[in-house]
């Protein structure tokens, strides 16, 4: 249903001519993310510059019953910014001003428009760190970090978004703004209504100021690249070294697949007839760090690894780190249409996880690489095919059917950080059960009892 002349004007009013779009041509940016093969046209795309504005735009969305879509970026990875038809996309990416950096209490106050690496700088100007650093970091903003809890490669030994969010404002759909947690490093009064937002994936609220924790910036880092002839082998090396009490900030793999299309894409000097990559990177003390690649080093040669490459400076670290974080857009290049999956085990599981999806891509003749977080059991299988081509496309849904259910029987996850939006949400009851189901249903009536925030995504 298109959005009534009267309900566009009143948006007009509030925002000003040039923050409403309404055009097919203006439109089309707006009716994709970053989840390949979706895509659906809005009925309009607002921009809100205050949280006065998206209140206006909420109330009124609400007294209409207009379904309304918050998008960033659009870089999500599993529908989530996806527009449904005749909705309102609310778009926050001119809300982009860093508020306030508090060294004294390790703090920065954001709109949800900055970038995830806008943060991460004006972090370190100060000398200070924000670690979460999600694959697409230089466009994705902080606001879709918080609703997706988005990770990264630095999760097995600095977390996710979720343990740097201290507090929130958020506008309600009746255009009530909540503002939740505070600066202090102990807070346990009521509720920890913060934590309920963050992962909601717009559905219950629309994020507009995050106050973020930082910590003090490690003095030094180290990085090295290990290559093995067996995955397995690989994955021994990590569980050594967790063993051992060795926690890397950066514990990253790729297949075979995925490292032949990086070193076609990137020319690092990989092998390309190895069956496994690890990337490894250490940091803190500089007195630590050497001891701690040493052992890396020692751990990975026990386990047979074909060649440990270690870092002499930080521009032959950055050209090593950018094995990993080139992986996507290497494999991307291979077919029209690259699905990147994040499925997540337990890290003892891994090995085996990665050779299951090698086995049902073989069943289904399919191609994939997979890559990811070998440190904590995030992995990232991604198949690269052609959406045009609806019989192959169904076969890449039975394959992904199959690798969801081993890892919910292996003890593990539908998504360990891109969220469940619309591609996953048909798995989402297999993995949360009833009751968990029935408590997030409730939850949502409460918070949003009309029903307009983000329809369809998480569950219907």
């Amino acid at each position: 249903m298109p959005l009534s002349n009267s309900t566009l004007a009143e948006l007009r009013a509030q925002l000003g001519d040039a923050a409403v779009l309404t055009s097919q041509e203006d439109l089309i940016s707006y009716s994709f993310d970053g989840t390949a093969a979706m895509n659906q046209m809005p009925g309009a795309v607002v921009f809100v510059r205050s949280a006065a504005d998206v209140a206006a735009v909420l109330a009124c969305a609400t007294r209409e019953r207009i379904p309304v879509v918050t998008r960033g970026s659009g870089t999500g990875l599993s529908g989530g910014s996806l527009p449904i038809p005749g909705c309102l996309v609310l778009c926050t990416v001119h809300m982009n001003r860093i508020l306030e950096v508090d060294r004294a209490n390790l703090t920065m106050m954001v709109e949800p428009g900055v970038t995830t690496l806008q943060v991460a700088e004006a972090a370190a100007a100060v000398g200070l760190f924000y670690p979460p650093d999600p694959g697409s970091m230089k466009i994705s903003t902080i606001g879709g970090n918080v609703a997706e809890n988005s990770g990264g490669l630095r999760g097995l030994k600095y977390g996710i978004t979720r343990n740097y969010v201290m507090g929130l404002e958020v506008v309600l759909p009746n255009g009530e703004v909540l503002r939740t947690g505070n600066k202090c490093v102990k807070d346990v009064a009521g509720y920890s209504l913060k934590d309920l937002f963050i992962g909601s994936e717009g559905t219950l609220g629309v994020i507009t100021q995050v106050l973020l924790r930082l910590i003090p910036k490690p003095a030094a880092k180290k990085t090295l690249v290990a290559t093995f002839d067996a995955m397995d082998a690989a994955a021994q090396t990590v569980s050594d070294l967790i063993a051992a009490q060795i926690i890397p900030c950066t514990l990253e793999f790729l297949d075979r697949m995925t490292i032949r299309c990086v070193e076609d894409y990137a020319r690092i000097g990989l092998p390309t007839d190895c069956e496994a990559l690890l990337l490894m990177e250490s940091d803190g003390h500089p007195a630590q760090v050497e001891d701690e690649a040493r052992q890396m080093a020692e751990t990975a040669r026990k386990n047979g690894c074909r060649d440990v490459r270690i870092a002499q400076d930080e521009a032959e670290a950055n050209r090593l780190a950018s094995a990993r974080r080139s992986a996507f857009s290497a494999l991307a290049r291979v077919a029209p249409t690259t699905i990147l999956e994040d499925a997540t085990v337990p890290r003892s599981e891994l090995a085996r996880m990665v050779r299951f999806v090698e086995k049902v891509a073989k069943k289904y003749q399919l191609r994939v690489g997979t890559f990811g977080h070998m440190g904590d059991g995030n992995l990232h299988p991604t198949f690269l095919t052609d959406e045009r081509n609806h019989e192959e496309m169904e076969r890449v849904h039975a394959a992904f059917r199959e690798i969801f259910d081993e890892a919910i029987r292996l003890g593990g996850t539908i998504t360990g950080e891109h969220g469940v939006g619309v591609a996953k949400k048909e798995f989402l009851p297999q993995f949360a059960g009833d009751a968990q189901m029935r408590v997030m249903r409730e939850l949502r009536r409460v918070l949003d009892p009309a029903g307009i925030l983000n329809p369809g995504k998480m569950f219907d």
